[in-house]
């Protein structure tokens, strides 16, 4: 064993080299460029293991990282996980997989990217298939071995005895290792999201509803149902269409097809004139009949996918082929994003699609890898097109990996477990990822509200009707329950937009678990391997197990109830909370009851918590428009809120062209007092008049 030499390469991060590393990774994809003031502004940091702690070795040509673990620690992260939010414990097999039906570690982004309970965080950056074991083996010379336990006659035997070190094996003649430090587990995950570049802001349509409309449908199809959002009075600001708007598709050829889409352009201004963006679905793999196919046959693999080239966008002219084609006949004419499928692969039995591994690409990268970054590389293609124009987008992914963070999409799923979805969403913000639980279709009316009410509180509220054909008023009974939903969303923005903000600017997830909460647990600062392990490691804290509530911003807590429930428990960190939508008071620090009626879904209200919100207009504003606000603060201690301004579309906020909005209450004897900080003379906000409701007083 070798103990890693570690250099610092931002403020609170470190690098280690092991062995000779490969030069394609995902962040090298990615294109992460370090917020490094970001990163100072949190402060000094320690390096959280001792010096010589982390070693590593070559074990039949595989790279063998070794972390020391504490008794207490919980491990989160790695990725999209489906399963579970606490790590520990378990070996993570981090492939790219379309269908992580199975607690492998296997999943559409497979991030190798940890954060410990103790405070720091480890990113091993590589595109090989790595394997984490999170806890889950023990060596023959660990200085803390577990307690011997007869298993015949001892009922706390266990099954994964305790372990007192993280194993990481990568099959790769060297890799690339990182160390971020907090001190609390939420700081260390700002710090590996803004070294990463810092996470996406998306235009302010981007936070409105989605509806995707059916596999097959034409252009007037396309139009009557946007058209039916207008008549009806529901907010919607993108359509989305899915593979049948392609002359070919499975392979794709990127092209309208004529007989459903006579006059793309004249389409896609009718809908913008009416308040609709067009997301256009596609994935990587290219028709014969496309007419980039002979610009990308000889930058393509070995193999094909449905009899389609699968391109080797590592290399400038391949990427060049296709960017200048979407550009032209895409961006040009009005579309304002992708959902970017299949980027991920599948061995179901049956269903197994995929190049494999052995194929070969004329840059000498091989399948594993190009399939581990396949996503990541779709999506920095494609959201380059609109940087370069200045028009931010916002977009779906099937596939992705570390350094997603600042990559302006949003990860899905063909599976549709609703308790797996929220519990994906909670783990989403370990791991620098957003997830939207989209909705697709309701076997009941009361199924068909939870799920909206949870999409509607998410990264992305999306109905997907490609395949259904549904609509938000299919269930009459509950459609003004569903209209309701849609309207929060809307009037949420403003939170909303400021959370994602803050993403950008400071790394704070806007959607993360309860275990980041900083006031559940203080963070230790004794280096790991100071720490003695005993039994019981594996007991999930009263924290770490909780996977079906999640924090929305720093104000909010959302706390789904699923088909057939009617009450639940619901931890609720320090202090008072307040029912968002009667202001009634909770005390926290512990779980409380609540029984929810289908017309509500449990929101929660930090003390102190501000809430600005606008009107639900039919679509989010454009820029130039000015919306009120009405401001909600929540409870009785003092409050403030950053909001942002700007114009909520372009990258002109990148150059300096925004403003943060203050908005504080006050608290004197005479009551309460609300303001929000003035802009310069000259600034156009997209906020106008202020009223203050106090809510939960007393």
């Amino acid at each position: 064993m070798t103990s890693l030499s570690w250099s610092i390469v931002a403020p609170g991060v470190w690098r280690a080299i092991v062995g000779t590393p490969e030069a394609l990774t995902p962040l090298a994809v990615s294109g992460a460029t370090p917020r490094v003031e970001a990163l100072a502004a949190l402060g000094a940091a320690d390096f959280p293991f001792a010096p010589d702690a982390i070693a590593a070795e070559v074990v039949s040509d595989k790279q063998v990282i070794r972390l020391p673990l504490a008794e207490e620690e919980e491990l989160f992260g790695l990725g999209l996980q489906f399963m579970r939010v606490n790590q520990r414990g378990r070996t993570r097999y981090l492939r790219v997989n379309s269908d992580p039906k199975q607690d492998t570690g296997e999943t559409h982004a497979p991030v190798p990217f940890y954060v410990s309970s103790r405070g720091y965080g480890v990113l091993v950056n590589t595109a090989r298939i790595p394997t984490f074991y999170c806890g889950s083996t023990v060596r023959k010379d660990s200085a803390h071995p577990p307690v011997l336990r007869d298993r015949g006659t001892d009922p706390n035997w266990q099954a994964t005895p305790t372990s007192d070190l993280v194993e990481v094996v990568v099959p790769a003649p060297g890799v690339e290792v990182y160390v971020f430090a907090g001190p609390s587990t939420l700081e260390a995950v700002r710090r590996y999201n803004l070294f990463c570049g810092g996470g996406t802001l998306p235009p302010r349509w981007g936070l409105g509803f989605w509806h995707r409309t059916m596999l097959t449908a034409n252009a007037d199809e396309v139009l009557a149902e946007a058209r039916a959002y207008r008549e009806r009075g529901y907010p919607c600001d993108v359509i989305g269409l899915e593979p049948g708007w392609h002359s070919k598709s499975y392979p794709c050829t990127y092209e309208w097809r004529a007989d459903r889409y006579p006059d793309p352009a004249g389409f896609v201004q009718t809908l913008r004139d009416e308040g609709f963006r067009v997301n256009l679905w596609e994935n990587p793999y290219v028709s014969p009949d496309a007419r980039i196919y002979p610009a990308l046959e000889s930058s393509s693999g070995s193999h094909t996918v449905w009899g389609g080239l699968v391109p080797d966008y590592t290399q400038p002219e391949a990427r060049a082929a296709l960017m200048q084609q979407h550009e032209a006949d895409h961006v040009a004419i009005g579309v304002s994003g992708y959902k970017l499928d299949e980027c991920d692969g599948s061995e179901l039995t049956g269903a197994s699609w995929i190049f494999p591994p052995q194929t070969t690409f004329p840059s000498g990268v091989d399948g594993e890898q190009m399939r581990q970054v396949f996503g990541l590389l779709f999506q920095r293609m494609t959201a380059d097109i609109f940087h370069q124009r200045d028009q931010r987008t916002y977009g779906l992914v099937r596939a992705g990996n570390a350094g997603s963070v600042s990559l302006p999409y949003v990860l899905y799923s063909d599976l549709y477990d609703h308790r797996q979805f929220v519990r994906a969403l909670c783990n989403s913000g370990f791991s620098g990822l957003l997830w939207t639980p989209e909705l697709r279709h309701g076997d009941t009316a009361e199924e068909w509200v939870r799920r909206m009410q949870v999409v509607c509180l998410s990264p992305m509220a999306m109905l997907n009707a490609w395949a259904s054909g549904s609509k938000p008023w299919d269930f009459p009974e509950v459609e003004p329950i569903v209209r309701a939903c849609i309207e929060l969303r809307m009037r949420l923005q403003p939170y909303l937009y400021a959370a994602f903000a803050r993403y950008a600017f400071d790394g704070t997830p806007p959607f993360r678990a309860m275990a980041l909460e900083e006031t559940l647990r203080p963070a230790s600062t004794a280096p790991v391997s100071e720490v003695d392990l005993t039994i019981d490691a594996y007991g999930p804290s009263a924290t770490s197990a909780i996977d079906d509530q999640f924090l929305v911003g720093d104000s909010l807590l959302v706390a789904p109830l699923f088909t057939g429930e009617r009450s639940r428990s619901v931890w609720l960190p320090a202090g008072d909370w307040f029912d968002f939508h009667t202001g009634e008071r909770f005390g926290g620090g512990g779980m409380i009851s609540i029984t929810g009626d289908l017309d509500k879904l449990p929101i929660f209200v930090r003390d102190g918590g501000i809430i600005p919100l606008m009107p639900a207009l039919a679509h989010s504003p454009r820029a130039g428009e000015s919306v009120p606000l009405e401001v909600r603060h929540y409870g009785n201690a003092p409050g403030r809120l950053e909001l942002f301004d700007d114009d909520g579309e372009t990258f002109a906020y990148e150059r300096g062209s925004y403003q943060w909005r203050t908005l504080e209450v006050t608290r004197a004897d005479t009551g309460y007092t609300g303001s929000i900080s003035p802009v310069p003379d000259g600034w156009l906000s997209a906020y106008g008049e202020v009223s203050w409701q106090w809510w939960g007083k007393g």
